[in-house]
């Protein structure tokens, strides 16, 4: 069962990672954004509301660290 909560939870650090590195570049292919609709539509449930709990950053989005930091305490928990 621990194997399987660490499991997921690497992957969807992932694919927080991924919608970061995905959100510095362009989305012209319909491909790239089809992936990105996607990785929007896992991370932004947890995403969302960490991000309106956060004071403004001037323009940076802090939420996707504080989540990763947060899971990753969480784990060592277990």
């Amino acid at each position: 069962m621990r194997e399987l909560i660490y499991t997921i939870v690497f992957l969807f650090e992932l694919a927080i990672i991924g919608r970061v590195i995905l959100s510095w570049f362009p989305m012209s292919s319909s491909g790239a954004r089809s992936v990105m609709e996607l990785l929007i539509r896992i991370t932004e449930p947890v995403l969302g509301p960490v991000r309106r709990v956060l004071p403004s950053f001037g323009g940076f989005d802090l939420s996707p660290i504080v989540v990763i930091l947060v899971l990753n305490v969480l784990l060592r928990a277990l």
